[in-house]
């Protein structure tokens, strides 16, 4: 399950585990800023929350990457 918000400054998406039979995981918080994009877990065994910052660029990659095979790749992009 998944929720999708539009603030003022970013558009925030939160991923809720449903994993069934699994042990459930913290929830996903995504926010979509202008220059860049934050992800945040609560870590359950500190109760601590926990960031990691992507730059536009690197989310680009990671689509990108979610449809080649594995091996290394570098993304030439069109001056702007």
């Amino acid at each position: 399950m998944f929720t999708i918000e539009h603030e003022f400054d970013a558009t925030v998406i939160t991923l809720v585990d449903e994993g069934g039979d699994l042990p459930l995981q913290e929830d996903v918080i995504i926010n979509a800023f202008e220059d860049c994009v934050t992800i945040d877990q609560l870590d359950p065994r500190t109760d601590t929350p926990m960031r990691i910052t992507l730059s536009l660029a690197q989310i680009r990659d990671l689509a990108a990457a979610l449809d080649l095979p594995e091996g290394s790749y570098r993304i030439s992009r069109a001056p702007d």
